[in-house]
């Protein structure tokens, strides 16, 4: 039984068929919205950019803004009309499962997030919607939650492109700080003032680690092939139109900013070349048509970035078509995966064979995307590989490397192709869980529909020639020429290097058996089992932070009370020694009263310190904070001085109930000298940097702010009290927050007290 008949199947779950118009709507929607996108590609073809923008925080500078050009409506279109035949194919393969309501859900909140990605023309926006993507992403690869490895994968998922996302947001702030705003498009206009900046190359990396982890690139490739725990049909939507192309679709729009150097050429086009190499040839490696599949798209995302890094008029060009051709093979492969899927109860291509005559639909579907995607003419996938053999050769730097790491994956893409479209359908029947049968048209007609435009794409290019793939080309490289895409062109080199990918694909697929046996005997990772690595590190911080949690959170208070007093003197000296400005704290003018009471409080502390009695001690700390009561009052600090009082009052009070149940003080004491150095670093920290922020001129701005704005603004005309109930509302909530907590918790702990002191006594 495969992996989505057993989500069907699914234990102690009550079926629940929903509605099938009602199961329906999501995908009718989705088409509706893809047919508004399309209206716009007359103008975008024109050269118009369609712009709408509201004020989100407008002190900041940030806007919910979002921008319709060749690159956005592009993915928009991929993202909706692709989306409404995945959504239509998911309503019936899992007809009458109770989890599809929320599968729809999760599927339209992704395509929701996906939108608002790739349509954001302001950064802040663009990273809401991108950590949107990896959320829903999460729940989508974790759909099916009883499952371990369901649960790992999406878990992998959320780690890798999380931590991506959080460098995307630091590179993002570094980026539009540079750049003077966070709208995209002024940030590409601002492109020579942001690669003259000496903040570039880290703007760059934390750009990259963030595409990277989202794309799928070495090293951070393995995640990818591990959300296939997903359903078929997230699958699909993830690997064709959406979330793995977010990364791409990022460097394409960043390219005006930051590209054009050294740094983005070697990276992207070095990384780009490990990864389709490397990937293409774990391909081969599979036997699970579905991991097969996962690992072309890893490869097919590092042919992009590799062209993304060239720069040249035909590597955007590759793009642009070879954004078009993945998006309708992959879509339909993926899809058809889940047909063979159900019609026959398994994946693995050693348990299928022969079944062209059983499944005549589903055969013809499989190869017309399979040639696509193996690059045959007369399909539009020729065309993207003849463009990337054109872009490889003609890139300034390093031509023969860029086209010989293309003509390898290429290669192994064909061979992959052959394994998904020959290989199970082709040869002896063999024996599978169920009788094979093409399934319904509702099930067929998407990835059918998806196959032919593939093949009407290639007879036809112009159809999206002059409407879709010069706006994108324009899109990334402002003020290119139209761009012309044609079948033919003649006998060059480009052809020459396809017919020999050709050669080499079909020979490693009539080679297949022996080619996987080498990759298994050899144990083919190259030394670098990236989920090994993965698991190593997790493991690793979980260690750590079991033996963080043991040291800090040991149970006791004096262990608590040491760290982080500790940590704040380091801090506070840090912060201190640190500054360039040099110590002179003002000490003219001060008046004898405060100096005495500076040293009745000193005094205090050392009765504290030293006294043998509880009592003497607990006095001696009252007349510490009455002191520091009566400096307030000396400054006109009238409301801090009231609260200093109660909270000594109470304090005192509480502790000397206490004393009553605490045993009598030993005679001798250990001197603590570890205590001794905390609490005087943590002292003497506290008053040099307050004599430093002393030092500093004073700026009256935000005084004279509350002043004029408390009693029109807050109709209060009490100042602090204004700022502490209206201006720091939120403030003052969360402190009230922590006192009702702390109180709670303190009733419990004495309720907890007592009941066992009554259990004891009984």
């Amino acid at each position: 039984m495969n992996e989505d008949e057993a989500l069907l199947r699914a234990p102690n779950i009550e079926r629940v068929p929903m509605p099938r118009l009602l199961t329906l709507l999501p995908a009718a929607i989705l088409a509706l919205i893809a047919l508004w996108f399309a209206q716009f590609i007359p103008q975008v073809a024109a050269g118009e950019v369609v712009t709408w923008s509201r004020p989100w925080i407008p002190g900041l500078g940030i806007e919910v803004a979002f921008l319709i050009d060749g690159l956005s409506l592009l993915f928009a279109l991929m993202v909706t009309g692709i989306g409404a035949l995945i959504f239509l194919y998911a309503a019936v393969y899992f007809k009458g499962h109770p989890k599809l309501t929320m599968l729809l859900t999760l599927l339209t909140l992704f395509a929701i997030s996906m939108l608002g990605l790739v349509l954001a023309d302001d950064a802040v926006t663009l990273f809401v919607f991108w950590e949107g993507t990896t959320i829903t992403s999460f729940l989508l690869v974790g759909f099916d939650h009883e499952k371990t490895k369901a649960r790992d994968n999406a878990l992998q998922a959320l780690l890798v492109t999380g931590l991506g996302g959080l460098a995307l947001l630091a590179g993002l702030i570094l980026l539009g700080a540079e750049a003077g705003t966070f709208r995209i498009s002024e940030m590409n206009a601002a492109g020579d003032l942001i690669k003259a900046s000496v903040l570039y190359v880290p703007i760059l990396i934390l750009i990259f680690i963030g595409a990277f982890t989202k794309s799928a690139q070495f090293p951070f490739h393995f995640w990818l092939p591990g959300a296939m725990a997903a359903p078929t049909p997230v699958s699909a939507y993830l690997h064709s139109a959406t979330m793995v192309k977010a990364g791409i679709y990022l460097l394409a729009r960043l390219t005006p900013a930051l590209g054009g150097t050294e740094v983005w050429f070697w990276t992207l086009t070095l990384v780009g070349a490990i990864t389709m190499v490397w990937t293409s040839v774990l391909a081969l490696k599979q036997t699970d048509l579905k991991l097969m599949l996962a690992y072309t798209t890893v490869m097919a995302l590092g042919a992009l970035t590799m062209m993304l890094g060239g720069g040249t008029r035909y590597a955007v060009m590759t793009v642009a078509v070879f954004l078009v051709v993945h998006a309708l093979y992959k879509a339909a492969l993926f899809l058809t995966i889940g047909l063979i899927d159900k019609g026959t109860g398994t994946r693995e291509t050693t348990q299928l064979g022969g079944l062209r005559g059983a499944m005549p639909v589903t055969f013809v579907i499989a190869l017309l995307a399979a040639m696509s995607m193996a690059g045959l003419a007369p399909f539009v996938g020729f065309i993207g590989k003849e463009l990337m053999y054109e872009a490889a050769l003609g890139v300034q730097t390093e031509p023969l490397f860029v086209a010989t790491a293309a003509l390898l994956a290429n290669a192994n893409m064909v061979a992959a192709a052959a394994l998904v479209a020959i290989a199970p359908f082709f040869g002896a029947r063999l024996a599978t869980p169920k009788t094979p049968a093409d399934p319904s048209p509702w099930l067929w007609s998407g990835p059918a529909l998806l196959a032919v435009l593939g093949l009407v794409f290639g007879l036809m290019p112009a159809l999206i020639a002059g409407p879709i793939i010069t706006p994108v080309v324009q899109s990334i490289l402002p003020g290119e020429d139209p761009v012309y895409l044609a079948l033919w062109h003649g006998v060059n080199l480009p052809l020459m290097l396809s017919l020999l990918t050709f050669v080499l694909g079909f020979t490693l697929y009539y080679g297949r058996a022996k080619v996987r046996a080498s990759l298994r005997s050899t144990n083919f990772t190259g030394g670098l089992d990236a989920n090994e690595s993965y698991e190593l590190v997790l493991k690793s911080f979980k260690r750590f932070a079991a033996w963080s949690a043991r040291t800090v959170q040991g149970g006791k208070m004096t262990v608590y009370l040491r760290t982080a007093f500790a940590v704040l003197a380091l801090l506070m000296w840090g912060a201190h020694l640190a500054s360039r400005d040099a110590f002179n704290p003002p000490v003219e003018g001060l008046s004898l009263v405060p100096l005495v009471i500076c040293a009745l409080i000193a005094v205090s502390a050392a009765v504290v310190l030293t006294t043998g009695s509880r009592l003497y001690g607990l006095t001696a700390l009252g007349i510490t904070g009455a002191g520091v009561a009566i400096l307030f009052v000396f400054y006109s600090a009238i409301d801090v001085a009231i609260t200093q009082i109660l909270v000594e009052m109470l304090v005192v009070i509480i502790l000397a109930v206490a004393l009553v149940k605490l045993p009598t003080m030993p005679q001798e004491r250990n001197f603590r000298a570890g205590d001794a150095m905390i609490a005087s670093a943590l002292g003497l920290g506290v008053a040099f940097v307050v004599a430093s922020v002393l030092m500093q001129p004073f700026d009256p701005r935000i005084n004279e702010f509350f002043n004029a704005a408390s009693y029109p603004e807050a109709l209060g005309r009490n100042v602090v009290n204004v700022i502490l109930v209206d201006f720091r509302a939120l403030d003052t909530l969360g402190e009230v927050a922590v006192v009702l907590v702390a109180a709670i918790s303190a009733a419990a702990a004495l309720t907890a007290g007592l009941r066992a002191r009554k259990k004891v006594d009984k």
